[in-house]
């Protein structure tokens, strides 16, 4: 991979086409990388006990490395 953990990037291709962001955490055995703030979903989150409600949160999901360019 050419881009590492920390690189700020532009996202070339998905729904995210031309936004930038930094890359938070790097997957190489699947060579996927999560940028910060981009590719967000939003999942359902469980109650844990029977008075805690649950919730609705949104997380960044990983973008596969060859649709990022590191930019300086």
């Amino acid at each position: 991979m050419k881009v590492k953990k920390g690189d700020n990037v532009i996202v070339l291709a998905g729904k995210d086409k031309g936004k930038k962001g930094k890359i938070v955490r790097s997957l190489p055995s699947v060579n996927k990388v999560v940028v910060e703030g981009l590719n967000v979903v939003k999942k359902h989150k469980r109650p844990k006990t029977t008075n805690e409600k649950g919730s609705i949160i949104n997380v960044s999901m990983p973008i596969h490395a060859s649709n990022v360019k590191k930019v300086s």
